[in-house]
């Protein structure tokens, strides 16, 4: 927001002066993070209740007189970052949306633009609810705090109360860990100790997985014993992970989600890839899958399922690459939306266990996963994640195990400190997928790329020497997975293909290193491999080939 925008908007708010939405103080160097907490909740849950898209909090405005007075308040903008993170940890889930300075002519004032607290879901600093009477800040009254939780109780399948169901229904060992998820958490907030010495029924209420004493659904998705599992019928509470490839496997995974997660991780085949970056003698070992990657992408998946639908989770394995599958649209805006931080959700299917899920320090609400997820795998120098969303009510996120285009990995390697929207750039480029006229013109200022459109490939420069890029572009070899994937790419396209046609697609872009003869070879082996794999099949005959996919 520009100078004139913010001074427009001060104004405007001076205008109506004080609501239930709006704060003015003075904002001196002492006013404690403690109160500013508060403020926080306050305003989020009356935004909330008053169906506003924001609620401010502004310093530097004489609250009585209703002028502008200028503020002193963390005048290091470093110092206004941590209180994000500071209300973040008070909260254990929200935090504002974005923090203003203006420079206006009778002092510098700051304003804190606060979202709307999630329908369903009051805030809480410190484990306290704050709202506002007029101008005044009080706790949130009972009638208010039941009005927010009643929102989408009534709507969201994981809040319903399990009839016949107990604490007998829960595993010991996943309501251990649920105790140490919890005081892990909270740990500036609450003693282990003294969470060791809660009774179950006061535990479960506190970490927000029952309501009163009362199983719900949530309660046995994450912590109910296998045997439970009949209580959420016609629903089938699983997480399938299945291995495709030459060898073929598969197991279903039941309750308790908070350990079967663990477990899936455990029956992905994870070695050691070894990346040697360009002049250098000792290589970069890193793992196929990094086990935080991995977990934040399945708790995703249960976190945002739409149980509705009454359908299982899948996890696919293949020898390059974890394909993750959950039912129901990408609830609040699109994934490219949380890659760079800049959204923040204010909408979810399943709040109840979303709560619950961050109370157990499985996930945040505040739409960091995602990013989490791509900023990992970008400092492993691994292609990032993919998300698909063309099949209905389907999201499909595929995390690569493979180098796909080692220019690309060198050049992370290179230069660990390129911003996150470059390197999503460069992705796609590696990948084959468009990129904007604004991203060709600034990786090609930046000589990250090169080539025509639509034909960018990216910059040669981890070569030997300038005079060496035109050579090294002929003569390098992509990896398999990118021939593999160019194939399955034209029979996704048109169906089926002859050996012929393949070879027109492949030939010309293998390596200038190897002669007719073994272009040939390659291409047969390629196409082998791919059979081998349960990707493609010859429907034709051995001397006239007709292949397609099965996949």
């Amino acid at each position: 927001m520009d100078h004139a925008a913010l001074s427009a908007l001060l104004n405007q708010l001076i205008s109506h002066w004080e609501s239930e939405v709006v704060e003015f103080k003075r904002g001196k160097d002492g006013f404690s993070s403690s109160d500013l907490g508060k403020y926080v909740s306050a305003l989020a849950n009356e935004a909330n209740l008053r169906g506003r898209e924001r609620a401010w909090l502004v310093f530097g405005v004489d609250d009585k007189k209703r002028d502008v007075v200028g503020t002193s308040y963390k005048e290091n903008p470093t110092h206004l970052e941590v209180d994000k993170n500071s209300i973040l940890s008070g909260t254990g889930s929200f935090t504002v949306r974005e923090i203003y300075v203006l420079n206006h002519p009778d002092g510098r004032v700051v304003l804190f633009e606060i979202p709307p607290a999630p329908r369903g879901m009051p805030i809480n600093w410190n484990g306290h609810y704050y709202g506002r009477a007029g101008e005044s800040l009080v706790a949130l009254g009972q009638d208010k705090l039941d009005e927010i939780r009643a929102q989408t109780l009534a709507t969201d399948w994981t809040a319903q109360l399990v009839e016949g169901a107990s604490i007998a229904d829960l595993d010991a060992e996943a309501l251990k860990v649920a105790r140490q998820r919890f005081a892990a958490k909270h740990a500036n907030r609450f003693k282990a100790e003294d969470i060791a010495g809660w009774s179950d029924v006061a535990f479960l209420d506190r970490a927000k997985l029952t309501q009163n004493g009362a199983i719900t659904r949530a309660t046995l998705l994450l912590l109910g014993r296998a045997e439970s599992a009949w209580r959420l019928s016609p629903h089938p509470a699983e997480i399938t992970w299945k291995l495709e490839g030459e060898e073929r496997a598969y197991e279903h995974f039941g309750p308790p989600f908070l350990l079967a997660t663990s477990q899936i991780f455990s029956r992905i085949r994870n070695i050691q890839l070894r990346l040697l970056p360009e002049n250098e003698l000792l290589p970069h070992e890193v793992a196929k899958y990094d086990q935080r990657v991995v977990l934040e992408a399945l708790h995703n998946c249960i976190a945002h399922q739409d149980y509705a639908r009454s359908a299982r989770i899948v996890v696919t394995e293949r020898l390059d690459r974890l394909i993750l599958e959950n039912e129901g649209t990408f609830f609040e805006g699109q994934p490219d939306d949380y890659v760079l931080g800049d959204r923040v959700p204010r909408r979810y299917r399943n709040p109840f266990l979303i709560n619950a899920m961050t109370e157990l320090n499985m996930i945040d609400h505040m739409g960091y996963g995602i990013q989490d997820i791509y900023r990992r795998q970008r400092e492993r120098f691994l292609p990032l994640p993919d998300y698909d969303l063309t099949e209905p009510e389907v999201v499909r996120l595929t995390i690569h195990g493979r180098v796909v285009d080692e220019a690309y990995s060198q050049l992370l390697m290179q230069q660990t400190r390129l911003p996150l929207a470059d390197v999503l750039a460069l992705d796609r480029v590696q990948k084959h997928l468009p990129i904007t006229e604004d991203a060709v013109r600034h990786l090609k200022q930046a000589r990250l790329i090169e080539g025509r459109k639509p034909n960018f490939f990216i910059s040669a420069r981890v070569a030997d020497a300038t005079s060496q890029k035109a050579q090294y572009i002929k003569s390098r070899a992509f990896d398999d997975y990118h021939y593999e994937e160019l194939v399955v790419g034209y029979l996704r396209e048109f169906g089926h293909a002859s050996r012929k046609e393949l070879d027109d697609l492949l030939r010309k872009k293998l390596s200038d290193v190897l002669n007719e003869t073994q272009k040939t070879h390659k291409i047969g082996n390629l196409l082998s491999a791919l059979r081998r794999k349960g990707r493609i099949r010859n429907f034709g005959s051995t001397a006239s080939p007709e292949w397609r996919l099965v996949e």
